[in-house]
């Protein structure tokens, strides 16, 4: 089967920010992403957990989108003004894809 290069970018985020985010991605002609709550973690500060919030304050989403590698940077640059003043987490890696025109 023939696959196709392309890169993924995932983000967790705080819950409130979500909504500016996934605004981000559509202008910036992101295809398509896909939500999901973050339940629990681990990192530099230690682990933590959404059990027991009642708002979305300390919730953490993680959105992952999939796009051409000519897009990735523009996509970037538009997340980053956001990104850089919440709790937020930005990785990108090199994906391949079946059905690669979806992208």
């Amino acid at each position: 089967m023939k696959t196709v290069p392309k890169k993924r970018i995932d983000i967790v985020i705080e819950a409130p920010a979500l909504d500016r985010l996934l605004t981000i991605l559509d202008d910036s002609r992101a295809s398509g992403y896909t939500v999901q709550r973050a339940l629990a973690g681990r990192g530099r500060d230690g682990s933590w957990s959404g059990k027991g919030q009642v708002g979305d304050s300390g919730r953490m989403m993680c959105v992952f989108c999939v796009v051409d590698a000519t897009l990735a940077d523009d996509v970037l640059e538009a997340v980053y003004p956001l990104v850089e003043r919440q709790m937020a987490i930005v990785t990108v890696a090199d994906v391949q894809v079946v059905r690669g025109e979806r992208f």
